[in-house]
């Protein structure tokens, strides 16, 4: 295992390959869905080559290098590379399209970006509105036609350089950045220092008590924090190998941990019950799957992956993108619907009242808010919006917008969301963004996007519309779906839409989403029911 794991305010992921490399180059460390395979030196390499690949083309140390890469080794060798030259990753969600992705490139001001050939057309398509882009890195053969005033080069083009001989990063410098989606307003670039990203996988490795015979079978995105940090960041500092899916599929996934001889893998809510909702077999038990991290864990799920799967240990967590992973389950203690313990020597937990931040006795319901014992440990502010940085840490906690409980033996629960959230597919989705892609559609005067419970998601929402017409306008629910979804990211799709006549709102014009959520979605156009015959 990587020296410093003992030490998480010295650990970056970068130096645990380095030094990972130096020791053990021949070990295999990851093979994935598309057949390509690395060992740790051959990773390291091609990581240094494209960090003197980048500086080549210009990039300099703390410039920001967008990805928007499917889960692949080159991904991984990309955004070691970017953290090698002291650089910061942009880490982009391939289902992002028009204004959601032109949102998230400007808000960088994105220079360079690496793309995969396939998704080339997306950025291609904003063109016009990407002032400050230059640089498109291409991985793959695509027909997209780049705009003449932007450099186009191969990724395969990196072999031929230099490996990069800079500074080493240090935990303090920014590693990356992710966007996550408010209520508010458009989604905030959380800014993650190198210790913080290697804190997500330090909290796996205890939880999960990771070993020298593991192997982790990772089918969630490299572009979120569970993917990149929680398991391939773990295997990094575990010096264990991995094996990476290029999209998750319910159909494959078991057979994918049995050809594999996976021991470890995580899930979301709305991944576990598509594995579930696949059809029993005389196979379900033939595979070396120990534990799964799920998250939210409900009691449901934790029952089948134990008695149908025969996974001994299914965990859980609590934790964001902001502030890593504070709280987890522990083998060998079932906690059903639970988050688990606070890693009380990494970081504080207060239950509190949402209102004046007095904590609240055990037992009661509060806000949960977290804040660091690490140096760098948590995210290093919100870009270019500092005032929601500061609104987020106040009265020095860093508020959640989560309510829970804690019990008297410290055991937490996740009780619900205080703030106003969607979250679909794994996604946190921003009302506000929805709002701007439908309400600009032809015959809508004014729109409302919230959240209402999905069937047996675990926790997960479904996005509602609640529409009202222009004067004179007939609405056809169908169309607005269609016309919305070639807008919006697949996992932002809206299933239920009612036309209204007025929204309800306070006296000073903000929308009673509570009360459009009360009204539930039974009588409501659903866009996933079968048409009628």
């Amino acid at each position: 295992m990587y020296s410093r794991i003992h030490e998480p305010h010295a650990c970056t992921l970068t130096d645990a390959l380095s030094e990972w490399a130096a020791s053990q180059p021949d070990t295999p460390w990851l093979h994935d869905s598309q057949g390509s395979a690395l060992t740790v030196g051959h990773a390291f390499t091609d990581s240094q080559r494209f960090a003197g690949f980048l500086h080549q083309l210009g990039v300099q140390p703390e410039e920001r290098v967008g990805v928007f890469m499917s889960n692949s080794c080159a991904m991984a060798t990309t955004v070691f590379g970017i953290g090698y030259l002291r650089s910061t990753a942009v880490m982009l969600n391939t289902e992002l399209r028009s204004s959601f992705l032109r949102h998230q490139l400007n808000d960088c001001q994105l220079a360079t970006i690496v793309v995969d050939a396939a998704l080339v057309e997306h950025i291609v398509s904003q063109a016009d509105e990407l002032p400050h882009l230059k640089t498109l890195i291409v991985l793959g053969e695509g027909h997209a036609t780049v705009p003449g005033r932007w450099r186009h080069v191969a990724w395969l083009d990196n072999e031929v350089s230099p490996p990069w001989k800079g500074p080493a990063p240090q935990p303090q410098d920014i590693f990356c950045i992710m966007y996550t989606s408010g209520t508010t307003g458009p989604s905030k670039g959380v800014l993650m220092p190198h210790c913080h990203c290697a804190m997500f996988g330090l909290g796996a490795m205890r939880s999960m008590e990771v070993a020298a015979h593991d192997k982790y079978y990772i089918c969630l995105p490299l572009f979120h924090a569970n993917g990149l940090f929680m398991q391939l960041g773990t295997t990094v500092l575990a010096r264990i190998p991995a094996f990476l899916k290029q999209r998750f599929s319910a159909s494959t996934w078991l057979a994918d941990i049995r050809a594999t001889g996976a021991t470890l893998t995580h899930h979301l809510g709305t991944t576990a019950m598509f594995v579930i909702n696949q059809p029993p077999t005389a196979q379900d038990r033939n595979h070396n799957l120990r534990a799964c991290m799920s998250g939210p864990n409900p009691a449901q799920h934790e029952a089948v992956f134990r008695e149908r799967f025969g996974v001994k240990d299914v965990l859980s967590g609590f934790g964001m993108t902001e502030v890593g992973i504070p709280i987890w389950g522990r083998l060998g203690h079932s906690a059903p619907n639970a988050a688990g313990w606070a890693h009380e020597d990494r970081y504080e937990i207060c239950i509190a009242d949402p209102d004046t931040d007095a904590p609240v006795p055990a037992g009661q319901t509060g806000e949960i808010l977290v804040r660091p014992k690490v140096p760098f440990g948590f995210m290093a502010g919100y870009l270019n919006v500092p005032e929601k940085t500061v609104e987020a840490w106040r009265n020095l906690w860093f508020h959640t917008g989560d309510a829970g409980i804690r019990d008297a033996q410290g055991l937490i629960t996740f009780v619900d969301r205080i703030k106003d959230c969607i979250r679909r597919r794994g996604e946190n989705i921003s009302a506000t963004e929805v709002e701007a892609v439908v309400g600009q559609l032809p015959g809508i005067h004014e729109v409302a996007a919230y959240a209402v419970p999905a069937q047996g998601a675990g926790g997960e929402d479904e996005v509602m519309l609640a529409l009202v017409p222009s004067e004179g306008a007939t609405l056809d629910m169908a169309d607005i779906v269609r016309q919305a979804s070639a807008q919006l990211p697949r996992f932002a799709k809206p299933r239920y839409l009612r036309q209204m006549d007025s929204l309800p709102k306070t006296a000073t014009g903000k929308i009673q989403r509570a009360i459009l959520r009360q009204q539930g979605s039974a009588d409501a156009y659903d866009a996933e029911a079968a048409p009628p015959q």
